[in-house]
């Protein structure tokens, strides 16, 4: 197995000709730091934890999806923009490719939801959702209608800090993520993605009351959370799905 790939805070290749575009918006990033064991039986084949200073790291990360687009083509404002929220994991891969596994995949839009289930083999879950932005505050909430297991939600407010300027090595690690592994139509895969470098700020956690991370396969968190962040958006490409090792 390669060592894993240098963390940098840009795509290490550029995506030329995009599979999809998007907007990744108002984005909250929430992560615990867990054992590497606890993870590694929940990530697809031919892949392993990958870790900061030897602990494994669960993310849940609130945002808004906006326009989303198919190759070149202009994104859909209605159908293509919907709040999402995602738990997911960290992966690495005999290439070395540093990625990211969703263990779900909650969206308020029926449509892509499905799209992402069918078409992608993503864990993609119909939720009613809100965003909601009041003065230096974001607030973001989701309860799950299908296909379950229903009742799994959550309710997160976070407070907007000051902006970073230099990300610490933790913050580029979970943050800086230039592809997604995944059990793709053919096998498991590696879709690329590639966006400018993120815009980072400080954030307070106000509250957190969910249970999306148990509904994932995860253990409830029994401590604070080792990293809160908040990130106004960007601009996002995503390459076609390739070929992972065995």
């Amino acid at each position: 197995m390669q060592q894993p790939a240098p963390i940098t805070p840009v795509a290490p290749v550029a995506i030329r000709t995009p599979l999809l575009t998007q907007q990744w918006l108002d984005l909250a990033f929430i992560h615990w730091a867990v054992e590497p064991d606890t993870v590694a039986p929940l990530l697809p084949s031919g892949t392993v934890p990958d870790t900061h200073d030897s602990m494994a790291h669960v993310g849940l990360i609130a945002f808004r999806m906006r326009k989303v687009g198919w190759f070149q083509l202009p994104g859909v404002p209605y159908l293509g923009s919907f709040p999402e929220t995602n738990v997911r994991l960290y992966s690495v891969d005999a290439h070395g490719r540093r990625g990211v596994v969703f263990r779900s995949m909650d969206a308020s839009r029926l449509i892509p939801v499905v799209a992402g289930r069918v078409g992608f083999r993503l864990p993609y879950l119909w939720s009613r959702m809100t965003v909601r932005a009041a003065g230096d505050t974001v607030t973001y909430t989701s309860s799950r209608r299908w296909p379950g297991p229903r009742g799994a939600h959550s309710r997160i407010t976070v407070r907007i800090g000051e902006r970073i300027h230099e990300p610490s090595e933790l913050e580029h690690f979970l943050t800086a993520r230039w592809g997604m592994h995944n059990m793709f139509p053919g096998g498991v895969g590696y879709l690329p993605n590639d966006h400018p470098s993120w815009p980072l700020h400080r954030a307070d956690l106000i509250s957190c009351e969910e249970n999306l991370l148990p509904a994932a396969g995860l253990p409830r968190p029994t401590g604070a959370p080792v990293s809160i962040l908040y990130s106004p958006g960007l601009p996002v490409r995503l390459g076609r799905p390739g070929p992972a090792p065995a």
